[in-house]
């Protein structure tokens, strides 16, 4: 290969990453207020965590509510990479996007959302624990 190093503009790479460092903007000015959190709608939503019982041992945990503007496919690489599970995005029509994890990973998705500061914890509602 070639030595060239190119980056896909951040308006072809999706929406709003949450893992991306912030860029240094200028400070507030006299008048105004500095937000507390960058992330987009930060009050506006629940993240709902479940687990859903399959056959015999085996389970799926589901996250759902997450803010549309957040890159889901990055949450979830970042999620089956530290907790070594498999997962994917479902699309459906009347909950949006869904993130599936296979076993029962529900205090797990919970701490890495707090962790990383994706959500608050009055935001996330852990479902059958």
């Amino acid at each position: 290969m070639t030595g060239v190093d190119f980056e896909l503009p951040t308006s072809l790479a999706g929406g709003f990453d949450p893992f991306a460092d912030e860029v240094a903007a200028p400070g507030p000015t006299a008048g105004e207020k500095k937000s507390k959190s960058s992330k987009p709608d930060a009050e506006g939503f629940a993240v709902h965590v479940r687990m859903q019982q399959r056959n015999g041992r085996k389970s799926l945990t589901t996250v759902q509510g997450l803010p549309e503007a957040f890159d889901y496919k990055k949450i979830l690489k970042a999620l089956k990479k530290e907790y070594c599970c498999n997962g994917t995005v479902i699309e459906d029509e009347e909950l949006g996007k869904v993130l599936q994890l296979q076993g029962d990973q529900r205090k797990n998705v919970s701490a890495f959302l707090l962790g990383n500061e994706l959500c608050k914890k009055d935001q996330i509602k852990v479902h059958g624990s």
